[in-house]
């Protein structure tokens, strides 16, 4: 049977080792992910992002099991500030993902809505004709 108490005993009695996997764990994975969906790789980008999101929630959950006890110190703050940050970077790069694929379908299925990719046209110099009485005019 499922023991809550324990669960979370175990989870105090641990802190050390828990933190010193959880906290660089989180930020590798959610680095990751941020590097996958600026390289627009959106099926990586979902594993990644849901497996950094399953880290993110561990250490939320473990900063929980220290408030259930009364201890209100900076690095529970700091450390659910991480998990929370994380946790919301990922739930983004989710959701950024999912636009740009389904953006991706109506640029295919041929959408008015579709956006196409134009090449970057550089103007280096560019002169403007003078319309004459236009910028003559006293107001």
């Amino acid at each position: 049977m499922f023991d809550f108490n324990t669960l979370c005993e175990f989870s105090r009695a641990n802190c050390v080792s828990i933190c010193t996997f959880l906290v660089p764990a989180n930020l590798v994975a959610t680095m990751l992910t941020m590097i996958l969906t600026a390289l627009d790789r959106q099926i990586q980008v979902r594993q990644t992002a849901g497996i950094a999101s399953i880290l993110a929630l561990v250490m939320v959950f473990h900063v929980f099991t220290w408030f259930l006890v009364g201890v209100v110190l900076a690095p529970t703050y700091i450390l659910l500030w991480l998990g929370t940050v994380c946790l919301f970077t990922n739930i983004g790069a989710i959701a950024f993902a999912y636009r740009s694929s389904t953006g991706a379908n109506r640029a295919h299925h041929g959408s008015a809505r579709a956006t196409t990719h134009q090449p970057l046209l550089i103007v280096t110099e560019h002169k403007l004709p003078r319309i004459s009485g236009v910028l003559d005019h006293k107001w």
